[in-house]
């Protein structure tokens, strides 16, 4: 009798590459216990709710579930493609997001720079704390301080008007201040604490570049220019990507705190529609298909923009 054996040596780099990977685990065991944690998170609250976006191709009834409801296809999607204000959310959506990308994206770069090249410790670590702190108030409380600071009647804003001669302004009614207002506050309250990343990135600058730069007597302006910025550059690329991948998810809190009847026709935009249809008109599918079409439009322009970086820059996220 024969005993024909399989040749097992297409196996063996694979065991002892699974060996040397275990025991890699079992020598850093600790680093990740650190990441348990995160991990657990995204499962729970990233990845386990994916399970219910089905109902976005679905006729979703609570009573029966979502495996008992009705499939309908793209109905929900062609629904809210042909709806009549489909358009003008889309409008505002896009409007709100690329202005605050072009006008807060730059914001801590600029401070970042400035507050490298400050010479003086303390008053330096002074401004630090001054614009970092707005980052730790709520958005609650944000909103609040725009309805006291531009009230009609006792805001200090429009009490500087009248003293000019002006008329009040009912700024958070009217339409047209609900971007400008957007806008600034979120500079305002996000640019500081936007900043620890950048003068991250610049303390990494070999500080020879500087010296030779100074040899060669170039001028702090020029070496801002010509060594700064380049040095930090696939940082500004990094966050620029997925600030432009986040350009759907403009935020639904202040929006939705700063929204009215007099100004929703620039204040209703995609998060705050799908609240609308979603938890006060309990049209489940609809919204779900709405919030989901906002996210495949991110996903779309993440892998775009991040395809684009790695062609000009050969800086990317993958």
């Amino acid at each position: 009798m024969t005993v024909i054996s399989r040749d097992s040596g297409g196996q063996q780099p694979l065991i002892r590459e699974n060996r040397k990977t275990w025991s890699r685990v079992k020598r850093n065991y600790e680093l990740y216990l650190f990441l348990l944690p995160i991990i657990l998170v995204y499962l729970l609250f990233k990845y386990y709710p994916m399970y219910g976006v089905q109902i976005a191709f679905k006729d979703f009834s609570p009573s029966q579930g979502i495996w008992g409801s009705e499939w309908v296809g793209f109905q929900h999607f062609i629904d809210f493609f042909n709806s009549y204000n489909f358009w003008t959310i889309m409008k505002n959506t896009l409007t709100l997001s690329f202005l605050s990308l072009v006008f807060r994206f730059p914001a801590p770069i600029i401070i970042a720079i400035m507050l490298n090249q400050m010479l003086g410790k303390r008053y330096k670590k002074f401004i630090q704390t001054v614009i970092y702190a707005p980052h730790f108030i709520s958005t609650v409380v944000l909103v609040g301080m725009l309805h006291v600071f531009l009230s009609p009647n006792s805001g200090l804003v429009n009490l500087i008007i009248t003293w000019f001669g002006g008329e009040p302004i009912l700024f958070m009614a009217d339409e047209g201040w609900f971007r400008p207002l957007y806008i600034l506050s979120g500079i305002w309250q996000e640019t500081g604490f936007a900043t620890i990343i950048y003068l991250a990135a610049l303390a990494g600058v070999n500080p020879e570049l500087h010296e030779a730069a100074i040899m060669d007597g170039a001028s702090k302006w020029k070496r801002v220019w010509y060594v700064d910025i380049p040095s930090i550059l696939p940082t500004i690329v990094i966050l620029l990507i997925l600030a432009l991948g986040n350009v759907m998810s403009i935020g639904f809190e202040k929006a939705f705190l700063m929204q009215s009847d007099l100004n929703y026709a620039t204040s209703n935009i995609i998060p705050t529609y799908v609240y609308e249809l979603g938890i006060q008109k309990a049209q489940y599918s609809f919204s779900t298909a709405v919030g989901l079409f906002n996210s495949v439009i991110n996903i779309i322009l993440i892998v775009m923009v991040n395809r684009i970086a790695k062609k000009l820059t050969e800086t990317s996220l993958w």
